[in-house]
């Protein structure tokens, strides 16, 4: 349907749960047709979801427990820690300086120190 300015609308939407790797979390391309729709943006991740979840049943784990390195869960604690620092900081600056141009440093800030962390994938060791 046209728009006001003759433009048609385009609806902008987050993927359902459905629509990511079950073994990265990337968003899937879901063609119509006929056929389940995929579940794994690669063949790779596939297989590797198999092999964690034969390796999870020989653990006697059930579908909600994951291995992960040592090494993996504290990387996400760091990451953690340095988002929750650049949101106090951020609180406060908004706190201190409201205008225009502190609030676009503080989003600048925030999200500098939000998309490592959004980056991070946990996968089954």
């Amino acid at each position: 349907m046209p728009g006001p300015f003759g433009s048609s609308f385009v609806t902008v939407t987050k993927p359902r749960e459905g629509d990511r790797c079950r073994w990265c979390g990337r968003p899937i391309d879901v063609r119509p047709g006929p056929g389940r729709p995929p579940a794994f943006c690669r063949p790779s991740h596939r297989q590797r979801d198999y092999e964690a979840r034969r390796r999870a049943a020989e653990l006697g784990l059930s579908e909600q427990e994951l291995v992960v390195t040592r090494e993996a869960l504290n990387r996400l604690h760091d990451q953690l820690y340095v988002l929750e620092c650049a949101i106090e900081d951020v609180e406060a600056d908004l706190a201190a300086d409201d205008g225009s141009e502190g609030v676009r440093r503080s989003l600048d800030w925030l999200l500098e120190n939000a998309r490592p962390l959004v980056a991070t994938r946990l996968v089954p060791e």
